[in-house]
């Protein structure tokens, strides 16, 4: 029987740093990205991929700031949808090539996702997420004025827009999700953390100016969903202790109690590997399956047990 994997990629594995995020380039990276997925469904695995956004989100946000005066700014819910949008039919469109040149023929979907929050998430009253480009102090203060926007100064680099990043809860399209799985349809969901969306008293969704962290809701739909796996991709084939330093230590397998008292002892930081190992913590917590962290060129050896860093009960 087959395994069903969530699998998340960062959105760096459609824009590499330092590189010109052209459509050319990016079609590049995710045939690279799609090759090792396919590893996966040769593998025998079922697999949802979830996809980061930021950088794509980051770029739009700079092409509405610059045609501000002409065309009128979009809000984050409707950035998220658009890069849904064109990041799936990305992925969609490389994964289908890569498995047509290894002779497998199966469906592959992007489902638009939208994902459930709390209107009173405490994330709300405090926004910490930093969205888009660098402004003076003078343009950021007017933008505040005009359109209510909240700006924080970011370490001396200048002024960055914050949003509200609420915790997921749920997932609108979960149930066509879960039919294209069982039609053995390899699904792309949830891009970029999903769209943000509130139920209003009257029962009807509505866009929020928010950002889901990606791997709490790639943590979620793989509960939801019923994975037998979950597994993050990233920059690194395995999670580290005092990362960078001397004394820095790779971790092979470890439990949800280590993992906390890891988190505690301050190993893991808030924008890079702290979400990640709390989304791992979660999931495993309440499926009692296995989440594995690795690099996307390790990922074959690491569903082998050659590498990578799982988390179990």
């Amino acid at each position: 029987m087959k395994k069903l994997a969530v699998v998340a990629i960062g959105g760096n594995a459609m824009n590499r740093p330092g590189e010109k995020p052209t459509a050319e380039n990016m079609f590049k990276n995710i045939r690279v990205t799609a090759s090792y997925l396919a590893d996966m469904i040769e593998m025998d695995y079922d697999i949802i991929i979830t996809h980061g956004n930021g950088p794509q989100v980051g770029n739009l946000l700079l092409q509405q700031d610059i045609a501000k005066n002409t065309i009128p700014p979009f809000p984050m819910d409707v950035l998220g949808a658009m890069t849904q949008g064109y990041l799936g039919y990305m992925i969609v469109q490389e994964l289908k090539n890569v498995l047509k040149e290894r002779k497998i023929e199966r469906d592959v979907a992007a489902v638009v996702t939208q994902i459930v929050v709390d209107k009173n998430d405490p994330g709300f009253q405090n926004p910490t997420k930093p969205v888009g480009p660098f402004y003076n102090e003078e343009d950021a203060k007017k933008m505040m004025e005009e359109k209510g926007w909240i700006f924080k100064e970011d370490a001396g680099r200048g002024w960055r827009r914050v949003v509200p990043s609420p915790i997921p809860l749920d997932a609108i399209e979960k149930n066509t999700i879960k039919d294209l799985i069982e039609n053995d349809v390899i699904v792309v969901a949830g891009g970029g953390g999903g769209i943000p969306v509130i139920i209003d008293e009257n029962g009807d969704v509505k866009g929020v100016e928010a950002v889901i962290d990606k791997d709490r809701a790639s943590a979620l739909l793989a509960k939801i969903l019923n994975a037998d796996e979950f597994i993050i991709l990233t920059a690194v084939e395995k999670v580290y202790l005092n990362f960078n330093k001397p004394n820095q230590k790779a971790l092979d397998t470890i439990t949800i109690a280590e993992a906390e008292k890891y988190i505690e002892e301050g190993h893991f930081a808030k924008g890079s590997m702290l979400p990640k190992i709390e989304s791992c913590i979660s999931f495993v917590k309440d499926s009692g399956k296995p989440a594995l962290i690795t690099d996307m060129e390790k990922l074959k050896d690491a569903l082998e047990g050659k590498t990578g860093t799982k988390i179990i009960p």
